[in-house]
């Protein structure tokens, strides 16, 4: 019996890709004059260490450093509006934390992430996921102001249009996989996707959701449809870098 792939839920990340997150995104925030900034970011002298124990956790922890910088303005006016910042208990050294996490946050809709025992726990992250979390309701209405004053339907409107174009130029693309022959063969990957409910294609042009097609010109490329990235992204074959993505 064929296995169907879930629809993906945003839970939240393990403790270390945050700290990994907030490490890149205080060394590439936007730094303002001091007569601008009302969010202070501590010290920013030197890059601190970043170690990713795989490519999931550097895959991501890069991701949610990135779409924190690029609404930084819109993630700063809400800490400012909801009175969630200052706070006096947490020094300007964790204010990138606190960005990153309210940026995730807002993006599973301000509910509460997933416990992974697994993990090792991280105290900062702790600390901030329940502070911010303690203020969900007053952040949540400090989005819904901004969404009006700046007559915006969803925070991707807060974008600069030529940025918010590439964008969704890119998420109309096919994904490519590279299939890492050093570990699996195509035929085994492709039974390994028939099992878990996907169908080969001859061409993009064939597409329709859980499909795939092997690249004309290199057959060790597959092309799926863009709306299953996130999916694809949290497949076995992916973690076990059976599958790289291009």
């Amino acid at each position: 019996e064929k296995r169907r792939v879930t629809q993906v839920e945003k839970n939240g990340y393990p403790d270390s890709i945050y700290i990994n997150a907030a490490k890149i995104f205080q060394g590439i925030h936007t730094e303002k004059s001091e007569d601008k900034s009302q969010v202070r970011y501590g010290d920013n002298a030197e890059s601190p260490m970043v170690t990713f124990k795989d490519e999931y956790s550097r895959r991501a922890s890069y991701e949610l450093a990135f779409n924190a910088l690029k609404y930084q303005d819109l993630l700063e006016e809400i800490l400012l509006d909801s009175k969630a910042y200052p706070c006096y208990s947490i020094p300007d050294e964790l204010t990138s934390l606190l960005v990153v996490m309210l940026y995730d946050l807002q993006d599973r809709k301000f509910r509460k992430g997933k416990v992974f025992p697994e993990e090792e726990v991280v105290a900062e992250v702790q600390e901030i996921g329940h502070y911010l979390y303690s203020y969900k309701t007053k952040l949540a209405a400090a989005l819904a102001r901004c969404r009006i004053k700046y007559d915006a339907l969803s925070i991707e409107y807060f974008l600069p249009e030529n940025v918010w174009k590439q964008e969704k130029r890119a998420s109309a693309l096919p994904v490519c996989f590279w299939i890492n022959t050093l570990k699996i063969s195509l035929e085994d990957v492709i039974r390994d996707l028939e099992m878990k409910g996907f169908t080969k294609v001859e061409s993009v042009s064939d597409f329709d959701h859980y499909t795939y097609a092997v690249d004309q010109h290199c057959h060790d490329v597959l092309v799926f449809p863009s709306s299953l990235r996130e999916e694809l992204l949290n497949l076995d074959l992916f973690a076990d870098c059976r599958l790289i993505l291009q």
